[in-house]
């Protein structure tokens, strides 16, 4: 619960919200990339779009595509995909399904025991609840499983890893515990799922086994289901555990389209499948396999909420691990449907989420998807009024996107060169409930998107927007950084991307500039990957009056219509220059951070002073020594984004002094604006994975989901490659000079008098 000056901040930022609602009245606010004539017309179609949304669809169509299992190569997939292309079509919309072919592996053998020092047999299923009208629908079920692991069948000694990140073996190292050998258990949490089994392998460890602690999700958060939302005793969460940060899609046809005819790797050359077994468990399964370790107690902030003692193993509990897959190649069905543009219909506006799940998928992703069907609907009621978009618009509804991004991968990769050429901007939604707005993607795009959520009012706080209810919670429970761009910028930062959803091909590989949008935070639960991720779940503890919904329909709707409709593109550098300075400062931090503490380390390693500072029961090891950290040379990035400051208030002045442009100009000014992001990209790629291109955004390389900004000079640091890190400068500063030069040539089409 918040405390009470939260209310007070809360009721503080509402009256603020509510004056400038009242002394800016809707129809006078600026549009970024509208003349002001053409931003009141706009203004009064979003009006007519909003009075379009209807809850009761969204309920209807997630009841109807969550009736069952829907996970590639089921009969219901296809069967979805089908059902929202007649959609599309009765809506007016060019529509067909493009399909493309991909590995897809699914369990035929799942055996896991503890051996010694007693025996039991692990359940492997998760138990159906009457309260819940899907979830005993176990013929259609995929079984708990992990999307390309390794078959395999192992018996060995069992070591309790925590998260299983490279800093957790690093604490085991200082015990004295080796994994080599043995098989690991780690908590889900602290990373993407599959970095667990990638790190472990590189330890030396020879399977992995994956479980939720009721710490994390499950019954110490509160009631679990059906009474509450928490995992129950026997839930799991299946999930891929592909090497996505090496690269996503399918591991067969790395870097091009799956297409039928496609040449195919054998599977013994795909990279991107795990070294090791790996099965995801329930807490159920896990605790008597924890309660039968022994050794060193885990650390206090590695214990979890199992009314048993954390040791650490490894043994004496030793387990058995046998697990074997269908390698099967399987379709898929990707929908995309457009509504051609009227003047400018060589610039494409791809608006995209997923359909497939890994059971019936109420949340994720269908609570993403029936907004965006809405919102198509919507517009096509537009278009009976007369209205059409200037720009292309074009509905995608991925498919593949829970083993590995596969469908917008692959669809990516088929048609690269169309989509560099045409597309303006990619708009991702995914799962989505009650609560906060959450929005990361292209700085270029955080002004323009600002705009956007100051327009959608929260459905929870009357006169509130849902910008300045994220900005009340920011300043409330926020990090410092994240507080004080509350308290000091103009315009909510919106995160960076890294991946987990299907903008990373587009963004990450393909240079378009890219967002992703969804509302949570109040709609707790442990459904996910699950057999209770389900309708009944969904309007019980997550949405009920799908409010949250139609908020998310009226906030991409709009995105979709102004980025159509926009005299010129609203894309802004200014607010894009300050962030990738602040990721600068960052790296630059970062190396002196490691260069202070390596000293000090040496230091007490020298003098012998190392256990009595850091471990006065003398139970740990000292650590490795480490190399000293060189100074290095960040002189070609600090003149790259000096240089990227100027082209940014360059063209910011120029669209000040100039907001009407002739039409030749503004097509030519657009092509220069939505390809800038393109020049953020390098040939090479990042190192040891060409296939992530972007300089400024890419998912961890040991983080998975997560973003790493800075990508190539970030992880050399890290990673204590002071060569690499010296090159990557050199890369990331000229991929930023190249997109100053293309601001720089934007700005003069767009200064007063004659094209430059």
């Amino acid at each position: 619960m918040l405390k009470r000056y939260s209310y007070l901040l809360v009721a503080a930022l509402l009256a603020t919200a509510t004056a400038r609602a009242q002394t800016a009245p809707p129809e006078t606010r600026p549009l970024l990339g509208f003349e002001p004539a053409s931003a009141a017309t706009e203004l009064q179609l979003e009006k007519q779009f909003d009075a379009q949304l209807k809850a009761d669809n969204l309920r209807q169509w997630m009841k109807r595509m969550a009736a069952h299992p829907h996970h590639v190569g089921s009969p219901y997939d296809k069967d979805n995909a089908e059902f929202m292309a007649a959609l599309f079509k009765s809506w007016g919309y060019e529509t067909r399904i493009d399909v493309s072919y991909v590995l897809f592996p699914t369990p035929k053998l799942r055996a896991l025991e503890l051996v010694a020092p007693t025996r039991y047999v692990a359940g492997l299923a998760e138990k159906p609840v009457a309260e819940d009208a899907t979830s005993g629908q176990t013929a259609e079920q995929l079984p708990t499983y992990n999307a390309f692991s390794k078959d395999g069948d192992v018996t060995a000694e069992l070591v309790f890893v925590n998260y299983g990140v490279p800093k957790d073996y690093e604490e085991l190292e200082r015990r004295g515990i080796d994994v080599k050998g043995k098989i690991v258990i780690a908590k889900y949490g602290g990373s993407w799922r599959g970095i667990k089994p990638k790190v472990a392998a590189e330890k030396g460890a020879i399977g992995c086994l994956i479980y939720s602690d009721p710490k994390d999700d499950g019954y110490a958060q509160g009631d679990v289901y059906p009474k509450g939302p928490f995992k129950p005793e026997t839930g799991a969460q299946r999930g891929s555990v592909m090497d996505m940060p090496t690269f996503p899609g399918d591991p067969l046809t790395p870097g091009y389209g799956s297409t039928k005819n496609a040449k195919r790797l054998d599977l013994s050359k795909a990279t991107t499948l795990t070294q090791i077994p790996c099965l995801p468990i329930s807490y159920g399964d896990a605790q008597p396999l924890l309660a039968a370790l022994a050794g060193p107690m885990a650390p206090a902030d590695w214990r979890g909420a199992l009314p048993i003692p954390y040791h650490l193993g490894p043994g004496p509990a030793k387990v058995h691990l046998q697990l074997a897959f269908n390698w099967k190649t399987e379709p898929i069905y990707n929908v995309i449907a457009t509504l051609k543009g009227s003047t400018l219909a060589d610039e494409w506006i791809m608006r995209g989420n997923h359909h497939d799940a890994w059971v019936n998928g109420a949340s994720d992703p269908l609570s993403g998807m029936v907004a965006e069907l809405e919102e198509a609907r919507a517009l096509g009621e537009l278009v009976k009024t007369g209205w059409r978009p200037k720009r292309t618009i074009m509905f995608c509804a991925w498919d593949g996107e829970e083993p590995g991004l596969l469908g917008s991968t692959e669809w990516a990769e088929t048609n690269a060169k169309a989509i560099q050429e045409h597309v303006v901007a990619y708009l991702n939604t995914d799962n989505s409930d009650r609560g906060f707005l959450g929005v990361s993607g292209s700085h270029t795009l955080e002004k323009f998107f600002n705009q956007v959520g100051r327009d959608v009012p929260d459905p929870e706080k009357a006169g509130m927007s849902i910008i300045e209810r994220r900005r009340a919670y920011d300043l409330v429970e926020g990090s410092p950084d994240a507080q004080k761009d509350a308290r000091d910028r103009p315009d909510l930062r919106i995160g960076a991307l890294g991946a987990g959803s299907d903008y990373s091909p587009y963004i990450q590989h393909l240079g378009v500039p890219s967002m992703n949008v969804g509302f949570g935070g109040e709609g707790q639960g442990g459904e996910y990957h699950s057999i209770f991720d389900s309708f009944d779940d969904f309007t019980r503890f997550k949405d009920p009056t799908f409010a949250y919904g139609v908020a998310l329909a009226q906030t991409m709707g709009r995105c979709v219509l102004r980025l159509a409709d926009a005299d010129v593109l609203p894309f802004e550098f200014q607010n894009f220059s300050n962030t990738v300075a602040k990721y600068g400062t960052e790296v630059k931090q970062l190396a002196e951070t490691m260069r202070t503490e390596t000293d000090k380390q040496a230091k007490l390693l020298t003098e012998n002073r190392y256990e009595a500072v850091a471990d006065p029961t003398k139970t740990l090891l000292p650590p490795k020594a480490k190399e000293a950290v060189p100074y290095l040379n960040f002189a070609p990035l600090d003149n790259a984004l000096l240089k990227l400051e100027q082209s940014a208030q360059a063209y910011a002045q120029a669209r000040k002094a100039n907001s009407t442009l002739p039409a030749g100009r503004q097509k030519e000014l657009d092509q220069l604006l939505y390809q800038a992001e393109q020049l953020l990209l390098s040939t090479e790629g990042l190192p040891r994975r060409p296939w992530y291109r972007h300089q400024i955004y890419a998912p961890g390389f040991y983080t998975g989901y997560g973003v790493k900004t800075l990508p190539g000079i970030r992880e050399a640091v890290e990673e204590r490659k002071w060569a690499e890190a010296d090159e990557q400068i050199k890369r990331t500063a000229a991929a930023v000079e190249r997109f100053s030069a293309q601001v720089s040539r934007a700005a003069a089409v767009a200064a007063p008098g004659p094209a430059q």
